[in-house]
């Protein structure tokens, strides 16, 4: 919600792949691009139980619910109780919310239908830490599949 850096520290990045390897093993999951960034995450994935709604839900949930008992648990969160007002503020606005919201309520999909497009969207996905500043090549961005298109499967594995 509202853009917030959570993926700042290593421990919130490795909910994102227990997330990932979750969907992959419960969901039917197949991931075929992704990168990890401070304030959101870019995936490309199929959902080999033709249920990409549900696999996105159960993602944010399991995410979520992981990631703010992280934020609770670590010593070395300087920001936890403003990370919590944010999200309990988001959390107020929306109705299906009980305590505090993490993800937003979209998720903004697109239907890959075509080669171009689906490299198109790699692309974009790749350069995000470059065109943000963090990085000048996208390989060098340690939480993206631009590594695994180099042949480095370090941090998560893609199904291509």
């Amino acid at each position: 919600m509202y853009w917030l850096d959570i993926f700042t520290r290593q421990v919130y990045f490795n909910v994102l792949e227990e997330s990932i390897d979750y969907c992959r093993e419960e969901k039917g999951m197949e991931v075929f691009a992704y990168c990890f960034m401070p304030s959101h995450v870019h995936l490309i994935f199929r959902s080999s139980n033709e249920d990409p709604s549900g696999l996105i839900r159960d993602f944010k949930g399991f995410t979520a619910r992981k990631l703010i008992k992280s934020i609770e648990e670590n010593p070395q969160e300087s920001r936890k109780e403003w990370l919590f007002w944010m999200m309990e503020r988001a959390g107020k606005k929306k109705s299906n919310v009980n305590q505090r919201q993490f993800w937003q309520q979209h998720n903004k999909p697109i239907e890959l239908w075509s080669e171009k497009v689906i490299q198109q969207k790699i692309d974009y996905i790749h350069n995000n830490p470059v065109e943000s500043g963090f990085v000048t090549d996208p390989i060098d961005w340690k939480y993206s599949s631009a590594r695994n298109y180099q042949e480095d499967q370090t941090v998560l594995e893609i199904d291509i």
